[in-house]
């Protein structure tokens, strides 16, 4: 990924989508109070709601996109896949869904997350782009595939022709879930290898989340996968981690537009 710096915001972007105008932020550069920010775009966490509309106007200026067009969804770790054509006016979300996927220059999608997995999707010959929110639950549903298919199926997207982007998330290595997690990824995946790691001591299973995402998209057909490594939980000092954090956090932002 390349880091890229605006004033005092840092975001990410993805090397393999040179062309396509988005942005992973850290929580740098806002203007929210601890322990939400500085960069805070959860508009439910408890923080100023002032502080979070100051950061959504300089995260879109950062990308030089119309914060008046941007979409969202509120998150409820589905595999829910929403076609957006532009915002509802009034009210801040247009659906319940945990994916977005839009054919329509000048209207950002965006998304908020603090330890689950941005996935942003580019195909550049169609011109269409879709992001989804995966957690483990919304991981072992799909929801990635989801919103990569709903691609294919609405605007007849190759998924050969589609670059994919797994986000900053929280790592293998920090990421403890119970044997219900080990049980929906033996599910969905048809084994665990690559996904579960155990703990040599004690034998309690780690999800890899980063790879869960990849192996799903590339089993799909996708051929063109970028893996951000970044572990929110360890670098606290750049991203939002609700676990690590225990809760007390705010959000980053995924951003892409056409």
């Amino acid at each position: 990924m390349d880091r890229i710096t605006h004033n005092d915001l840092m975001y990410y972007r993805f090397s393999s989508m040179p062309h396509l105008t988005h942005g992973i932020f850290t929580r740098l550069g806002g203007a929210s109070a601890a322990p939400f920010g500085p960069l805070n775009l959860g508009g439910n966490s408890g923080d100023d709601p002032q502080a979070v509309e100051e950061n959504y106007t300089r995260i879109y200026t950062a990308l030089h996109v119309n914060g008046d067009r941007a979409c969202s969804v509120w998150q409820v770790h589905s595999a829910d896949t929403v076609i957006v054509t532009n915002p509802i006016p009034g009210r801040r979300w247009v659906a319940k869904a945990d994916g977005m996927v839009t054919d329509r220059p000048d209207t950002p999608l965006v998304m908020r997350f603090a330890d689950c997995t941005p996935v942003l999707l580019h195909d550049p010959v169609k011109q269409v782009i879709g992001i989804a929110h995966a957690g483990w639950r919304g991981t072992v549903k799909g929801a990635g595939t989801s919103t990569l298919q709903t691609m294919v199926d609405a605007f007849g997207c190759d998924v050969r022709d589609i670059r994919a982007g797994i986000g900053p998330a929280i790592g293998p290595d920090c990421y403890q879930v119970g044997e219900e997690v080990v049980e929906a990824v033996a599910a969905h995946f048809g084994t665990t290898d690559g996904l579960i790691q155990r703990h040599t001591g004690d034998g309690t299973a780690y999800l890899n989340l980063w790879e869960a995402n990849a192996r799903d998209l590339r089993r799909h057909g996708v051929q063109h996968v970028e893996i951000a490594g970044i572990c929110t939980a360890t670098n606290t000092h750049e991203f939002h981690s609700h676990r690590a954090e225990k809760g007390k956090t705010g959000r980053f932002a995924a951003v892409m537009s056409l």
